[in-house]
């Protein structure tokens, strides 16, 4: 009955079925999983001369359009007004910008109205309410009612209807796939009647209980594949056992120029622990931007190359994988390690050569950039696979990487702080280490956020830091200028820096241009032929200039938390003071609150938490092909207990079945 198509339920028609199909809804299965995206509760229908005239409350009235009309007092704005009577009164329901509502209300329509009440040039008004067309279905009494996703030629009536229709005849096909032990212990409801429960509850009590049945499931599912990802990855694979050498350990830390920080020796104990064992390593660094988990990355390579294989190190950019390359080329090299750099524009015949030398093993370390992944770079013994930025990369991506060697050691870093609870969501298949201790040396970089009339006192404190030797970068949300001119653009702010104050001495970096250009804008920026680097969030990641002294972020409101953190980073990376300066007139409470937690929050985990509070689990990585699974019904803020109880779950189960069998 699952699969049967929903043009067999009563009521549905060819030209139903074709708009229920718009909403990837085929099947009476596919109507019963459609859940509904919130409820309204509005209280009971009142007549129009009965309503409350001083109440914040959302009142409920039904009634016939008497009359509509639409006008545009201005550009941009459009007013669309319906006056709506029950035979005891008229109130007006206004929309805003949105037109199309003076063919769909026409005069005789019957409709639901929910919204606030005020009273506007002595009549009674709904500001944008929400409205239902012919709500026959709706009896009145209040009471929770689902709000679906919809499209055009379906009402929420109709979808209502047709989920009614496809509970009668499929409900009883509803399968419960959790174990029923774990039901009973857990006292979830079963699955048909959470199913019903969140369409229909018949009170908030009900929507709860049904709500927490289907965000465990869905967490619970996630954590057990993630669990069975690791027992086949990681636990009962055979891996390379790197045995770390005590002496080539001490020659390591004694080269370095710098004494490792006490997060940082407990995180590369961690990392050379799991390489000892028999099994892959699966671990994610986590470290503040600036915290030194490049260090720990080459303490792992080291190890891999002491015990006679190879290492290959993927980094997001070009710059940020010539970085690296150099990095460890500086650190290793001097330990007898060969590293080398592939990125797509290195030319054939060198590419020819590095290729020949990995497979041959004369080549121990290979830096690069997605070109690594190339099918023709093949090497004689990889046994460690590091990935920096690894939400930038796909999970399948990680695995591509992974699979040029014999179940290698797999190490991934991000100078994203992730939080806890999406740490779990995310790598639930990776044990995770934290750097949470700077450098010594390293200050809190001061940050402030300042108003556009205040923009000429930050680039005068710019030009002040330019003229004592020190650099500056100036960040734009926009490559060029938007039609609206609303967003500060980096192509025109850089000619008019140009123009204006020559003396600064400006470049221009952007996502734009080719790879060979910003290498050459990077270089220049890096030897101090360019003081104030005019450019878009293309230096997020990867740019390491310690005389660096001052991020200005234009439209500093059309960023994100983590974001505007990572930015933050590019600054206070030598001894200097440091300063960021933050220049937004914001239009909403959240803007504003993101930019005063910048202001006064330096620890980029407290500020992945903040940012997951105020945007949601779905933006903090920007787009959904990060990796973020899709969840419909679970949050793993909001649930973050549900999301641990799942994960504890999904291990006793699997150790009781391994196989699932």
């Amino acid at each position: 009955m699952l699969e049967a198509p929903l043009g067999r339920l009563r009521g549905i028609g060819p030209g139903r079925a074709r708009a229920l199909e718009r909403l990837g809804l085929r099947t009476v299965g596919d109507m019963l999983e459609f859940l509904p995206r919130r409820y309204e509760r509005a209280g009971q229908v009142r007549p129009i001369a009965a309503l409350e005239r001083q109440s914040r409350d959302l009142q409920r009235v039904r009634g016939r359009v008497a009359a509509v009309g639409g006008h545009r007092p201005r550009p941009n704005l459009h007013i669309t007004q319906a006056a709506v009577q029950d035979g005891t009164g008229t109130l007006w329901a206004i929309f805003f910008n949105q037109p199309y509502l003076v063919e769909r209300l026409r005069p005789g329509t019957d409709l639901v109205l929910t919204g606030r009440v005020e009273i506007r040039y002595g009549r009674l008004e709904m500001h944008n309410p929400q409205y239902e067309l012919d709500p026959a279905d709706d009896d009145g009494r209040g009471g929770l009612l689902p709000v679906y996703p919809a499209t055009a030629g379906l009402s929420q009536k109709v979808l209502r209807a047709s989920v009614r229709q496809a509970l009668d005849v499929g409900r009883d096909a509803v399968e419960e796939f959790l174990p029923p032990a774990l039901v009973d212990r857990l006292q979830l409801p079963r699955r048909d009647e959470a199913i019903a429960g969140i369409h229909f509850p018949e009170d908030e009590e009900t929507l709860a209980r049904a709500r927490r049945r289907l965000a465990f499931e869905e967490l619970f599912l996630l954590q057990a594949a993630l669990a069975l990802v690791r027992r086949r990855y990681v636990e009962d694979a055979e891996g390379i056992a790197h045995r770390p050498d005590p002496e080539a350990l001490k020659r390591f830390y004694d080269a370095l120029p710098f004494t490792l920080t006490r997060a940082q020796r407990r995180v590369v104990a961690d990392v050379l622990s799991d390489m000892a064992a028999p099994r892959p390593m699966h671990r994610l660094v986590q470290g503040d931007v600036g915290s030194g988990k490049t260090v720990v990355a080459a303490a792992a390579i080291f190890n891999a190359v002491c015990s006679g294989c190879q290492a290959a190190m993927m980094a997001p950019t070009e710059i940020l994988a010539e970085q690296h390359a150099a990095s460890l080329q500086d650190l290793l090299g001097r330990l007898g390690v060969r590293v080398e750099l592939l990125t797509g524009r290195l030319p054939a015949r060198r590419r020819e050569a590095l290729l020949e030398g990995l497979a041959s093993g004369e080549v121990h370390v290979l830096v690069g950039t997605h070109a690594v992944l190339d099918r023709q770079v093949t090497f004689r013994r990889l046994s460690l696979a590091v990935t920096d930025e690894q939400h930038r990369f796909g999970v399948r991506q990680r695995a591509l990487l992974a699979a040029k060697g014999f179940s290698p050691d797999v190490l991934v870093m991000t100078a994203t702080p992730i939080p806890r609870t999406l740490a779990l969501t995310l790598y639930g298949d990776l044990d995770v280490s934290v750097i949470n201790e700077m450098p010594p040396g390293r200050r809190p970089v001061r940050t402030r956020w300042l108003r556009p009339s205040q923009r000429g006192q930050a680039y005068r404190f710019l030009a002040e830091q330019v003229a004592r030797g020190r650099q500056a970068y100036v960040v734009c949300p926009l490559v060029e200028g938007s039609e609206d001119g609303g967003a500060k653009a980096a192509v025109d702010l850089h000619r008019r820096l140009v123009r204006k104050l020559p003396h600064l001495k400006a470049g221009l970096l952007h996502g734009r241009m080719s790879g060979a250009e910003k290498q050459e804008v990077m270089r220049a920026f890096r030897d101090g032929e360019i003081s104030v680097l005019v450019a878009t969030t293309v230096v997020e990641v990867g740019v390491d200039v310690p005389n660096a002294t001052v991020m200005l972020v234009e439209d500093a409101d059309r960023f994100g938390l983590a974001q505007l953190h990572q930015l933050r980073g590019r600054v206070g990376r030598g001894s200097a003071e440091s300063y960021c300066l933050l220049i937004a007139e914001p239009t909403t409470p959240e803007a504003e609150q993101r930019l005063r937690v910048m202001e006064q929050v330096h620890d980029g985990f407290e500020i992945a938490e903040q940012d997951l509070r105020l945007r949601g689990p779905g933006e903090i990585f920007g787009t959904r092909q990060h990796g973020l699974p899709d969840l419909r019904v679970a949050d793993p803020f909001r649930d973050l207990e549900l999301l641990e109880l799942a994960r504890r779950e999904a291990r006793r189960l699997l150790e009781a079945d391994p196989r699932l069998r």
